[in-house]
């Protein structure tokens, strides 16, 4: 079967959509400008993240994921939505402007949700989500006992997104990515391999789910020293507080 190609009407329409973007760029980019500075210097959580980056989506890769978006459609027969215009472009495209925050555990994950939903409320900002893509069950767990949807991905992604707008009325929004170093090791990987253009190379698909695998080991082994850390600071304390009182 030949592969689908684009029509004269789909080139149109992305090239109306790219143009939408072209002209909004600006305002992406304040957007994203904004809650890197207000997350990365705020105080509620300076002491729970290591770092903070923040792009605006290129061109080139605007266009290709709305050529291939296209194309995947034809696809999907009855089950295909509405293709992607000038019109709705900001609401289909969640990732035209995207901050992440880097940090070293899961379990940080706690304060920093909180620390954010607080941050974003002072800033009277409209906050959707968020939502914890993790394919691990034990994390999915983790991150629904502390109120959070969760979703899997086949790809084996894994971190928390938030999408940010600044008002109501807005039609720029930023998504706002949360995840781990190791999370993040795993991620650049798989984007340099895997994306835009999924690799054909079977060994490097499975090669992929076995560093995920290995992230994921990875992360416990973390979660675990910063556990036993907090534990053996624990026992000190304790150990200091009955030698004080033994000499009172």
């Amino acid at each position: 079967m030949p592969s689908p190609q684009l029509t004269r009407q789909d080139k149109s329409r992305i090239e109306a959509a790219l143009e939408r973007f072209r002209s909004a760029q600006h305002d992406f980019r304040h957007i994203a400008k904004t809650i890197h500075l207000l997350v990365s210097e705020h105080p509620l959580l300076v002491p729970v993240i290591h770092s903070v980056k923040w792009r605006v989506k290129d061109i080139d890769h605007l266009r290709h994921k709305l050529v291939r978006k296209t194309l995947e459609s034809r696809t999907l027969g009855a089950r295909r939505p509405e293709p992607i215009t000038a019109d709705n472009l900001f609401e289909r495209i969640e990732d035209l402007a995207g901050v992440r925050i880097l940090h070293l555990h899961t379990k940080r994950m706690v304060q920093i949700h909180k620390a954010l939903l607080q941050v974003f409320a002072d800033q009277e900002y409209v906050v959707q989500g968020p939502v914890a893509n993790t394919w691990d069950d034990e994390y999915r767990d983790y991150f629904r006992g502390i109120g959070l949807k969760t979703q899997s991905r086949p790809s084996m992604y894994t971190s928390v997104h938030y999408m940010i707008r600044q008002n109501q009325k807005s039609a720029i929004r930023c998504e706002l990515q949360v995840r781990t170093l190791v999370e993040e090791v795993w991620g650049e990987v798989s984007h340099t391999i895997d994306y835009p253009d999924p690799t054909e190379s079977v060994a490097c698909k499975e090669q992929l789910k076995v560093l995920a695998r290995i992230s994921s080991g990875c992360i416990r082994l973390v979660d675990s020293i910063f556990d036993s850390a907090r534990e053996h600071s624990d026992f000190k304390k304790r150990l200091a507080s009955r030698s004080q009182r033994k000499h009172r």
